[in-house]
């Protein structure tokens, strides 16, 4: 499966494929048209009170990403995800988010579980 992970702000590619924003929020400051999304899965993204919790701190990334994995498991999140994998079958994706250190996203998480790490 080939799925990238990018920021929303950066300017769309030619081998980005299907862009999907994985978001639970839009991102501030940027037009639907800029974006250049072809779906945003606002459900695929961490629950609320789990994005409040981590806060993007780099000492709870190890426990956060075993939050959002048992997340992803979840009744709420299976026919995002689902949708999600159908996308990479057909072709390239990119999941994009606004977050400013991907290092700190749950995108990468998310492109790993799609991969079936």
């Amino acid at each position: 499966m080939d799925v990238r992970v990018r920021r929303v702000y950066d300017e769309p590619e030619p081998g980005d494929g299907t862009r999907v924003l994985v978001d639970r929020l839009w991102p501030r400051g940027l037009s639907k048209d800029a974006a250049a999304l072809d779906h945003w899965l606002r459900d695929i993204a961490p629950s609320t009170e789990l994005r409040h919790w981590f806060d993007h701190t780099a000492e709870r990334r190890a426990e956060f990403e075993e939050r959002y994995r048992a997340e992803l498991e979840d009744d709420d999140h299976a026919p995002p995800l689902a949708e999600l994998r159908a996308l990479a079958e057909t072709g390239p994706v990119t999941l994009l988010t606004a977050t400013k250190d991907l290092n700190l996203s749950h995108a990468p998480i998310l492109r790993e579980v799609l991969r079936g790490g």
